[in-house]
């Protein structure tokens, strides 16, 4: 297969400036319940690739369903690419690599059947029915693709990748007095073994003891806090909140976000870390390389408080005269690559959960995330559960807790970093590609100053 992608490449490389192609075979299977009703079964397989030419600095993506179409599909790029290109092409330099990478399986769930899968997923789900009879309904749903995808380009790589993934996502929403309606989620991926679904009975769980808890909490009461996030909260934050302004693709487009995010730039403590790193081993948000063929590394967009980095493709790299990062990635061989984040997160610092809220007199403990919404440099986050801290302990819960805030003063802001790093499974949204596999995480972090909303 790939010498019938490099014997075509080679055929249109000098057509234009840059070209690429990308084919992706995959099978999966996916499982969903919604409360007691078994939703959908899938079974798919597909074969499915996609061009990108640039020529003068136009870019031209088109898709392709079989070997057949490759040629006039490629032709039809080339010509796209010309009709639209105006300037000139300004790409960051990238060396040429042949790798074959493939997945080193432990359990491969393409060789458990359907029936043990649907059994496993039903056993979790009634599980979460069970638990508690103001559990009203349930969202559960089990995924599991493997892919290779080829990939070639006009600078003379050739890249072979195997891809894993295997998840199993947990929802229950409850029910009060009043109507009060409180939700749990759990979730947990592997990139290699099946056997990461097997006998998680008390993960499961916790996504209805989740919606239980909040039931009983009472609104907290708007004002400002010390607040501390968990670490999947604060994971959340630094993704969404400033790792999306990492990307150069929007930096290079926002003469406002240029000025305000100048390399360099003192941006929090000493203690503040951030990393954008696409090398852990079996996070969703790991590649060995990114979909324009740049190897993976480990980013610090902060270290020690500065401004350090931020995530590129070929593109922004060239036209703002920075090095490469491989955060050029694509949902699928279908989706043109776009700037995106792999696992970000904020390093651990040194102080343990009990010495970060031993002095806060009252305070709000903020736990996991239920929705939010940023613009800009403007956040508001919904945390899934809520604590009161009082005399530097955790009290009662309490619900409706809303974050909202400017993400460069929060980060000012953030007073202790945590010992306690963790590191949990998501899916990112942009530009119409969505759930892209991704990994948040930090450890528990100190905020002063938060403006905390209540019912």
């Amino acid at each position: 297969m790939q010498d019938r992608l490099l014997t075509t490449i080679a055929t249109y490389r000098n057509q234009v400036d840059y070209l690429e192609i990308r084919l992706q075979q995959s099978e999966s299977t996916a499982i969903t319940y919604r409360g007691s009703q078994l939703d959908a079964v899938n079974r798919n397989f597909s074969l499915a690739g996609g061009i990108r030419a640039c020529h003068r600095g136009g870019w031209s993506f088109v898709t392709f369903n079989g070997w057949d179409e490759l040629n006039n599909r490629i032709e039809e790029a080339i010509s796209q690419a010309h009709l639209v290109g105006e300037e000139t092409t300004q790409l960051a330099t990238s060396e040429a690599i042949q790798d074959w990478v493939k997945v080193e399986l432990k359990r491969d769930p393409r060789g458990v059947s359907l029936s043990e899968k649907r059994q496993l997923i039903e056993n979790y789900n009634q599980l979460l029915l069970d638990f508690d009879p103001r559990i009203q309904t349930t969202a559960v749903s089990y995924s599991d693709q493997f892919g290779i995808t080829y990939f070639v380009n006009s600078l003379g790589s050739c890249i072979i990748q195997e891809r894993l993934d295997v998840n199993g996502r947990f929802g229950a929403i409850a029910r009060g007095n009043g109507g009060i309606i409180r939700q749990g989620f759990e979730s947990v991926a592997s990139r290699c073994d099946y056997n990461v679904l097997v006998g998680i009975e008390d993960r499961v769980q916790s996504a209805a003891a989740r919606a239980i808890r909040q039931l009983e909490a009472q609104p907290v009461k708007g004002g400002q806090y010390t607040v501390v996030l968990d670490p999947y909260l604060a994971g959340v934050f630094i993704h969404e909140a400033f790792g999306h302004l990492s990307e150069a693709d929007f930096v290079y487009e926002n003469p406002r976000m240029q000025e305000l995010l100048q390399l360099g730039k003192l941006m929090g403590i000493e203690q503040l870390t951030v990393v954008d790193d696409a090398t852990i081993p079996d996070l969703p948000g790991s590649i060995r390389y990114d979909d324009e063929g740049v190897p993976a590394q480990r980013k610090y967009l902060i270290k020690n408080g500065i401004l350090t980095q931020r995530l590129h493709n070929l593109e922004t790299a060239g036209k703002m005269q920075e090095t490469p990062t491989g955060n050029a990635r694509a949902l699928s061989a279908t989706y043109p690559p776009i700037v995106r984040m792999t696992n970000t997160a904020i390093e651990a610092g040194d102080r343990t959960f009990e010495e970060m809220i031993s002095d806060i007199e009252e305070g709000v403990y903020a736990v996991r995330m239920l929705g939010g919404q940023t613009n800009g440099e403007m956040f508001t986050f919904a945390a899934a559960e809520g604590y009161m801290i009082r005399n530097g302990k955790i009290a009662e819960p309490v619900s409706d807790v809303t974050l909202s805030g400017n993400v460069f003063q929060t980060l000012k802001d953030i007073e202790a970093i945590g010992n306690d790093l963790l590191y949990t499974n998501g899916g990112c949204g942009k530009g119409g590609q969505m759930p892209l596999p991704v990994s948040v995480g930090g450890p528990h972090v100190r905020m002063k100053n938060v403006v905390v909303g209540g019912r």
